[in-house]
């Protein structure tokens, strides 16, 4: 028996509730891995609340995590018994002391990568590197907008794109957190509360707008997020932490300068083996060489799981959180 987190119902927080569960032996092409530390991300809020709906119930959040691979099933060659390894994969599991897990979504982590490290930048930093590569390719001289710009994903995506040569803007809540994005290449944070978004960014870029702007905060700020857009600009949607985001009507997009607009999701991009494999190693790559840090800004429990998530949705979290096991 080990310990897991499982939900039996949608709802607050509560519903998370540690118990004992049997974890199976590794079928062909599986392997059995003992956490040490599991990653905290807004999609296990969705999760827990219902806003996305898991196979079955009751069942065990997250997405994300580090550890060893403590056995693994036949015909299982890429990894083997000891290895430390780290995922962000589907289906959802990561919140417990042990599970099961496909081999294909694992990838081996490097000396420079620690266990914790890597629990609190796999989801965040291969979403980054979507954001930032794929589903707008930055370029040098760039302006982009980042909302949540102190938070796990934030953080990374202010480094990385400046190291591409963008001008970083960053919505973030307090002084004490736009000196945090600041400290992780943010050029200019903005006081959301105190400062009219909009505003500032034409301010910033000359009246010229953002080429991108990446939105994970929803309902609060996606009618801004359009609003700062340069002529043939992108606005990318990719979470919801204030809640469901409004209808865009697409005559919009032609009225604010023939505008694009997506909604990603990172498993359409990363649920495969060698592209997951390939975003991976680009990720440690930046972190070995020193251009994105990755900053553990709290850490609970596993048995904390609750107060972990009041945390993250009530905004007291910066960074990367991660849960020990």
């Amino acid at each position: 028996m080990t310990d897991a987190i499982r939900i039996h119902q949608f709802g607050g927080p509560e519903v998370l509730g540690l118990e004992s569960v049997t974890v199976a032996d590794p079928g062909p092409g599986e392997v059995r891995l003992h956490h040490s530390h599991i990653g905290l991300n807004y999609i296990d809020v969705y999760f827990r609340t219902g806003v996305y709906q898991p196979a079955a119930m009751p069942f065990t959040p997250g997405f994300e995590a580090a550890g060893e691979v403590i056995a693994v099933g036949e015909g299982v060659s890429d990894v083997g018994v000891g290895d430390r390894v780290a995922y962000a994969a589907r289906p959802p599991g990561a919140y417990a002391e042990e599970r099961v897990i496909s081999a294909d979504s694992l990838v081996k982590l490097p000396a420079v990568i620690g266990n914790e490290q890597a629990a609190g930048m796999m989801l965040k930093g291969m979403t980054a590197h979507m954001l930032l590569k794929r589903v707008y390719a930055v370029q040098p001289g760039d302006a982009v907008l980042v909302h949540a710009a102190a938070g796990g994903v934030g953080l990374i995506l202010c480094q990385w794109a400046r190291h591409l040569g963008a001008t970083v803007i960053g919505t973030v809540g307090s002084e004490a957190k736009a000196e945090l994005a600041r400290a992780h290449g943010c050029h200019h944070p903005v006081l959301y509360r105190d400062e009219d978004i909009g505003e500032r960014v034409r301010q910033i870029t000359g009246g010229e707008g953002v080429a991108v702007a990446y939105d994970s905060v929803g309902a609060d700020t996606l009618r801004q997020s359009l609003g700062c857009l340069r002529r043939r600009g992108m606005l990318v949607s990719f979470g919801q932490s204030s809640g469901k985001p409004p209808a865009i009507e697409v005559g919009e997009l032609a009225a604010g300068g023939s505008l694009f607009m997506t909604r990603p999701t990172i498993f359409d991009y990363v649920g495969e083996r060698e592209p997951m494999r390939a975003a991976a190693e680009a990720l440690f790559d930046v972190v070995a060489k020193g251009v994105v840090s990755i900053e553990i800004g709290r850490r609970f429990g596993l048995a904390q799981a609750a107060e972990a998530h009041r945390a993250l949705e009530a905004r007291q979290t910066t960074g990367s959180t991660v849960l020990t096991v």
